[in-house]
């Protein structure tokens, strides 16, 4: 009987050794079924920092692009305000000239008011002042135009055409300042 007893207990003792391994095992696997979401959501959180920060990063350089496209603008324009308000001392240099060109009398004050005006206009071309050069007979654009009145055609093939222009356009850098006032045939 001791036998019987001996031989029992070590099958009690194998069924305990047998399940305490399928106790490890089973906790072995648990701790490796917690530690691989655990690792799939720290490199989730990585992915999700890394597309945060490159964002972040594509935004400031569009940032930084388009502010140092703003300030190049702005240096362009800069001017802009002095230049629409000496536009009409420009005018009045030109209305001047065709008034003083019939009076042969004015030779020598008609040649000062030339220099004076040349070297005014070249002053504000220095400083990017550009005339924008509108004829009469050029098709008339809305877009490129100011239309003033409309007028009866004086030939068919004048109508929806720029007849007369009775102020020039000019442009500072690539912005228009003051669109060329027109005639157009109608």
């Amino acid at each position: 009987m001791s036998q019987d007893k001996e031989e029992n207990n070590v099958v009690e003792e194998q069924i305990n050794t047998a399940q305490n391994e399928a106790e490890t095992a089973d906790t072995e696997a648990v701790e490796v079924e917690v530690e691989l979401p655990l690792e799939e959501r720290l490199q989730a959180e990585v992915d999700n920092e890394k597309d945060k920060f490159l964002r972040l990063f594509a935004e400031f350089e569009n940032y930084k692009k388009r502010t140092s496209k703003e300030r190049i603008e702005l240096f362009k324009t800069a001017s802009k305000d002095v230049m629409v308000s000496m536009l009409p001392v420009l005018d009045d240099f030109e209305r001047a000239l065709t008034h003083i060109e019939d009076d042969k009398e004015a030779e020598e004050l008609r040649k000062g008011v030339v220099l004076i005006y040349q070297k005014l206009l070249k002053t504000l071309e220095q400083k990017g002042l550009e005339a924008i050069d509108v004829r009469a007979g050029d098709t008339f654009n809305a877009d490129n135009h100011e239309a003033i009145t409309q007028i009866p055609a004086p030939t068919d093939d004048m109508k929806g055409k720029i007849i007369d222009v009775i102020e020039k356009g000019y442009k500072l850098g690539d912005s228009v300042i003051r669109f060329p006032k027109v005639v157009i045939g109608q």
